[in-house]
């Protein structure tokens, strides 16, 4: 039985084994999902003789919204109290497939886990592991190497594990598609951690100063009180920031926001600028077309937006949204590139990017 394991939100299984399977369909790809409910894992099972290979071949996880990360399942085990690390040596000695080489393990916690003793163990775990798993050669002896594939074991308690590979060309940036950011005080809202994330998950690594540097010009629509704005002024950008509620003080200071009061929806800039970023909470159709308009019209090249989704039929609504924005671009005959995640720091709303690049 060939398996990925998927690392989505917790509460959001259903909507990442739906994008599984839509995904796997529109390749040639068939299987079913299995959604953990709460737990923020999805297991999906191919049929009819496809391979974790073929699906990771021909699935890129970029192109998913709800999953943010995945692993090809090797081997699910239980482990004993004691020699933990020699139960895991055992079970991939004796599997019955290939897998990539490896240079080095991940040990990964369940994004739920509240049991502090079980994180202080992962955290002390991985060095005996990986130096037992080298040992015994089953990771390579460079732990530096450059490798197609890195040994993942989700410890899901003291007494069960999931073994598996997470490919480095098909795999989150940061693990479980979780980076660790820390909010300074200085931030006007815990919001302003969506749009560092953004950044970090849709912008090129090597090109984010190219995207944010360099003085830009931006406009924060729905800016109150400040988050997002805080975000644009620290890479240096002037700020037209849109809302008719009050803005956060201390920002207003630094000389780069102009505080205009307005609805977010209907107004426009004069001349065009490089970013637009949105946060309003509304109906994520309205949204969607807002931004066509706003790229098809000229107004910005990039822009980073939320779609708030209703309770129910989140990925039906996404999937509407989504037409709505590649229609709009399409017809517009632009060049683009769209990208959507349903990031760490979002709740009921999905984060998305677009680029024209033409």
């Amino acid at each position: 039985m060939e398996q990925i394991l998927a690392f989505c939100r917790p509460g959001f299984e259903a909507e990442a084994g739906q994008e599984l399977t839509d995904q796997a369909i529109e390749k040639g790809i068939f299987g079913y999902f299995e959604p953990e409910r709460n737990e923020g894992l999805v297991w999906f099972t191919l049929v009819d003789e496809n391979s974790t290979d073929a699906f990771m071949n021909r699935v890129d996880l970029q192109n998913l919204v709800f999953v943010r990360d995945w692993i090809m399942v090797l081997e699910r085990i239980e482990l004993p109290q004691t020699d933990r690390v020699g139960a895991v040596i055992e079970s991939v000695r004796g599997l019955e497939r290939g897998y990539p080489g490896c240079a080095r393990l991940e040990v990964r916690l369940p994004e739920n886990n509240d049991d502090g003793d079980l994180g202080n163990f992962a955290r002390k775990w991985v060095a005996p592991l990986s130096k037992a798993m080298r040992g015994a050669g089953l990771l390579l002896a460079d732990q530096n190497a450059s490798t197609p594939g890195r040994f993942e074991v989700l410890l899901r308690s003291f007494s069960e594990a999931v073994i598996g590979i997470s490919l480095r060309d098909n795999r989150a940036r940061y693990v479980g598609g979780i980076p660790r950011l820390r909010l300074p005080a200085s931030a006007p809202s815990r919001s302003a951690l969506k749009l560092e994330e953004a950044w970090k998950v849709f912008l090129p690594p090597e090109q984010e100063l190219d995207y944010l540097g360099g003085g830009k010009k931006a406009v924060d629509l729905g800016a109150a009180p400040g988050g997002w704005t805080w975000q644009l002024v620290r890479q240096g950008m002037m700020v037209a920031a849109v809302d008719n509620g009050p803005m956060n003080e201390e920002l207003m200071a630094s000389g780069q926001v102009e505080h205009v009061k307005a609805d977010g929806y209907g107004w426009r800039p004069r001349k065009s600028v490089d970013w637009m970023v949105c946060d309003i909470v509304d109906q994520p159709r309205k949204t969607a077309r807002m931004v066509v308009d706003w790229i098809v019209g000229g107004y910005c090249r990039y822009t980073v937006f939320n779609l708030k989704l209703p309770m129910k039929k989140r990925y039906e609504e996404w999937l509407i949204c989504r037409d709505i924005i590649l229609q709009g671009l399409t017809e517009a005959n632009l060049g683009f590139r769209f990208r959507a995640r349903h990031l760490y720091h979002d709740r009921e709303e999905i984060t998305c990017f677009i680029e024209r690049t033409g």
